[in-house]
C-alpha cells in the first residue's frame, strides 16, 4: 500500500477507541527548573503507631455509666529528631485520663509517629516545620486511632478538637523552650 504524501506526519484521527495523541509539551526553561529545585519539599515517608496502651481497670462497672463528677484530662507532647539525611521523625505523644468519683474510667497513652523527608527547607524554618506542619499532618490520624481505641474499649469515642500546633509552638518559644528539636508541651 502506498503512503499518501498529503497526510505527511500529521496525527491520524481516531474513532475514540484508543488513546488520543497528546500535544507536544514544551521543555521547561532553565530558570523554571532551578526554581522548582529550590522549592521546599515535605514528603511523608511513613506513619505509624509507635506505642499504644489502653486501660480500663474498673471494667465492666465503668461501662455501665461514667459515675458522678466525670473528668477528662488530655495532654499532648511533640517530639522531633533527625533519623537520616533530610529525614526526620516526628512523634505526637498523647495521654488521656478519664476518671470519676468512683475511680478511673480509662487511661490511654498513644505515641503516633511519622517519618518525613524535608528538602530545600531553610535552616530557620526547619523547627517550625517539624513542630507545626508535621504534627498538623499527623493529628487527624492520631485522632482517629484514639477514637477507635476508646470505642473498642466499650466507651463512646472521644473526638478531640483540632490542636493549633502553631500557637503551642509560639507559646513554647516565649517560655524559653525554643531550642531546636526540643519537646513542645501543652
Amino acid at each position: 500500500m502506498a503512503k499518501n504524501k498529503a497526510t505527511g506526519n500529521r496525527p491520524k484521527k481516531t474513532n475514540g477507541d484508543g488513546p488520543s495523541p497528546e500535544p507536544p509539551i514544551a521543555a521547561p526553561d532553565a530558570a523554571a527548573g532551578a526554581k522548582a529545585a529550590t522549592q521546599p519539599q515535605l514528603t511523608v515517608l511513613a506513619q505509624y503507631i509507635k506505642d499504644l496502651s489502653f486501660e480500663s481497670p474498673t471494667a465492666p462497672q465503668s461501662l455501665q455509666g461514667p459515675g458522678q463528677n466525670p473528668q477528662l484530662k488530655v495532654g499532648v507532647n511533640v517530639n522531633a529528631g533527625p533519623r537520616a539525611e533530610d529525614t526526620y521523625e516526628v512523634a505526637l505523644q498523647l495521654e488521656v485520663h478519664a476518671k470519676s468519683d468512683q475511680g478511673v474510667i480509662y487511661n490511654v497513652e498513644l505515641v503516633y509517629g511519622g517519618l518525613f523527608r524535608l528538602k530545600g527547607v531553610p535552616p530557620n524554618l526547619l523547627q517550625p516545620v517539624l513542630f507545626v506542619d508535621c504534627p498538623t499532618i499527623l493529628f487527624p490520624f492520631l485522632r482517629r486511632v484514639l477514637a477507635d481505641v476508646i470505642r473498642d474499649g466499650g466507651f463512646p469515642p472521644l473526638m478531640l478538637d483540632p490542636i493549633d500546633f502553631g500557637r503551642l509552638y509560639a507559646q513554647n518559644l516565649t517560655q524559653g523552650q525554643g531550642d531546636p528539636l526540643a519537646r513542645a508541651k501543652n
